[in-house]
């Protein structure tokens, strides 16, 4: 059975996220073995520049660089990634199981990750080019993995 983990950075603080977290949580159990990795973030303090900036960006990319598996296909969510159909994204996930038992998706701080990362990394998806917070992205994205598991099974989902 496929293996998935979400890599993200900073905790979700409001019950109705928090809620559809794990309703979609329960969902996915009967495809996949899923889990969520939370790692904590760097406060933003009131005046940022761009060398505090990169620093926090530093900070929260090596956090993820190091809880990453080696053998897993690891993606990053980014605004500049490859955009997909809910169709294509199950075609996606599909093909990435027949040579992958694990996969690692990555969501970062809101100041973004590293390029390091980045390059480390299989793939960069975008789930639009507009920007949303992290907590709604964890929501988006697991929908969007239980969506591909109904459509690769051939089974009915109600939008």
């Amino acid at each position: 059975m496929l293996h998935i983990n979400v890599i993200c950075i900073g905790k979700v603080k409001e019950a109705f996220f928090r809620d559809a977290i794990s309703e979609y949580t329960k969902r996915l159990s009967k495809y996949c073995n899923f889990t969520i990795t939370e790692l904590p973030d760097k406060p933003l303090p009131n005046k940022l520049n761009s060398s505090i900036q990169n620093k926090i960006v530093d900070f929260e990319s090596n956090q993820i660089i190091n809880k990453t598996n080696k053998t897993s296909y690891n993606i990053v969510l980014d605004s500049h990634g490859r955009q997909y159909t809910s169709e294509d994204f199950a075609n996606y996930i599909n093909e990435i199981q027949h040579n992958y038992s694990k996969v690692t998706f990555i969501i970062g701080g809101s100041l973004g990750l590293s390029s390091e990362l980045k390059g480390k990394c299989n793939e960069m998806i975008s789930f639009s080019k507009m920007t949303f917070p992290h907590q709604l992205m964890r929501v988006f994205l697991l929908e969007q993995i239980f969506r591909s598991f109904k459509i690769n099974n051939n089974e009915r989902y109600h939008h």
